[in-house]
């Protein structure tokens, strides 16, 4: 506490506290965070999966990065749960005081984190893919959950970002939010498609 202003950090927060908050319609958390949340599972099943691979590849290098980005990005999701907080400051302040041109300014900021889950759960997923082949038999299916759980954090974290870009006055601003993650949600989609196929024929 400082000066009377209390600091909530959400990422410490237990389970029930955490979910509580997201219920709560007039907590500072949004679907950025609980994007982020979801980004961090997905890495935390795919770094036990690069784990137990790694066990068996012993000195793989190829390996060894992966298992190394995968815990990585486990830490970066969490400290994203706050990030998505921050993010929004602006566009809280702006809509208050009901300045359009403030609120305007303070949209695209707003999806920041959003849009940093989408691209590195993008990212993640095509490591996941790498993986697959080197995946133990009895490790395969925590690659396909990590990637059932990164898609799910892709689609929201969109979601919020098209519905939040709708409310723009500008048309092409629009247009390009949601052309620009209209692709890469397919491009997501075609590898979690080829992901899930390698670990249904792999288990």
């Amino acid at each position: 506490m400082a000066d009377g202003i209390k600091i909530e950090i959400f990422k410490q927060k237990n389970a029930d506290e955490l979910t509580r908050a997201f219920a709560d319609p007039t907590s500072k958390l949004e679907t950025g965070s609980a994007a982020a949340v979801t980004a961090a599972l997905s890495a935390a099943l795919f770094a036990r999966a690069a784990s137990l691979t790694q066990r068996e590849q012993t000195g793989h290098e190829r390996v060894n990065y992966i298992v190394r980005n995968a815990e990585i990005l486990r830490n970066y999701m969490v400290h994203l749960i706050d990030e998505d907080v921050n993010s929004r400051g602006p566009l809280r302040r702006a809509m208050k005081e009901g300045k359009a041109l403030e609120i305007e300014a303070a949209r695209e900021p707003a999806v920041a984190i959003c849009g940093e889950i989408i691209n590195m759960m993008a990212q993640a997923l095509g490591l996941m893919k790498e993986l697959c082949p080197l995946c133990p038999k009895d490790a395969l299916h925590y690659v396909g959950e990590a990637a059932e759980l990164a898609m799910a954090a892709i689609r929201s974290a969109r979601l919020f970002i098209v519905n939040l870009s709708d409310k723009s006055t500008d048309e092409t601003y629009r247009f390009v939010v949601r052309r620009e993650n209209e692709i890469t949600l397919n491009a997501c989609i075609v590898l979690e498609n080829e992901i899930l196929a390698a670990v249904e024929a792999g288990i």
